[in-house]
């Protein structure tokens, strides 16, 4: 089965449809699916619900379907870096179910692994446990919560096969191999392609099994979420010298 399609909107053909759900890796600005999600936006579907840990920041990445108002819903644990999610969220334009960020990560694992649900003492006695069902284990209470499985994943990888299996660099790791276990389809887009068997079998963090559909995008684009400068010191002459420093 050939899964390398020539770019994001053939990749994500026959998938996307109105009031789906979509798990989308990375974190902050770190391991997007940039070009997929840009796709996904082009494609005009409405009523999403997307699982992701954050929103990135206006006018980037996931940010950029909030500006057409294609989200319904998200599921998230930390959305603080975005002003337009705020700014719907308050507004009562965007729901938002929030979630610990171990939590989160635990329920996108569980989901991929074919866990209904878990218990975690993460939340009790906090507005996280309203509506959940609280079950005593050995005298301490824990929260009940749902394992997460999405119609589909769209995942960032540094380094791809054309069998789909999947290596991540560094920090981009963080939520794309656990999403790409918890969906009927995983699309993924990759910095480089290579043939198949050209990957060391123990480096590949997703194995090509989960991964349905793959495109090429080249290098990542190297964004900075926040950019953090102090203004240089007045230069003096050293005394004596004339030099300054």
């Amino acid at each position: 089965m050939n899964k390398v399609y020539p770019d994001a909107k053939s990749a994500l053909s026959g998938i996307l449809k109105d009031n789906m759900m979509i798990m989308s890796g990375g974190f902050g600005l770190c391991g997007i699916a940039e070009e997929l999600s840009d796709a996904i936006r082009e494609a005009g579907v409405k009523g999403l619900t997307v699982v992701s840990n954050n929103a990135g920041v206006d006018g980037i990445g996931l940010s950029r379907l909030l500006e057409t108002r294609q989200i319904k819903k998200m599921i998230s644990s930390y959305v603080g870096e975005n002003k337009l999610f705020a700014q719907q969220f308050l507004a009562g334009e965007l729901e938002l179910e929030f979630n610990p960020q171990g939590t989160l990560a635990e329920r996108i694992r569980a989901g991929g692994a074919g866990i209904p649900a878990f218990y975690t003492k993460t939340g009790v006695g906090t507005l996280i446990a309203e509506g959940k069902e609280v079950k005593e284990f050995d005298g301490e209470k824990y929260l009940m919560e749902r394992g997460l499985f999405a119609d589909l994943a769209i995942v960032h990888a540094w380094k791809g096969d054309t069998a789909g299996n999947l290596i991540y660099r560094k920090t981009a790791r963080n939520f794309n191999p656990m999403m790409a276990t918890a969906a009927k389809v995983t699309v993924a887009e990759v910095e480089h392609l290579v043939p198949a068997g050209e990957l060391n079998p123990d480096h590949i963090h997703t194995p090509g099994i989960f991964v349905k559909r793959i495109i090429e995008v080249g290098t990542a684009k190297k964004r900075i979420e926040f950019r953090n400068t102090r203004p240089r010191p007045t230069k003096a002459p050293v005394a004596g010298t004339g030099v300054e420093i």
